[in-house]
């Protein structure tokens, strides 16, 4: 029976190179930083639901 509540999944983090650093409105690391505090958010959320699947 397949999860119907799976763990979230962090962001993939940018490259090294994939910040231009002209000061971009919408900069990658910008976004990134966003979607991890979503992904953070989600996670703490997911881990009261299932306080067994903490570790790991």
């Amino acid at each position: 029976m397949p999860d119907s509540d799976p763990r979230p999944v962090p962001p993939e983090e940018p490259g090294p190179n994939e910040c231009c650093g002209s000061g971009c409105p919408l900069c990658v690391l910008d976004l990134y930083t966003e979607e991890l505090q979503r992904y953070r958010e989600a996670l703490r959320a997911w881990q009261e639901r299932h306080p067994e699947g903490e570790a790991g």
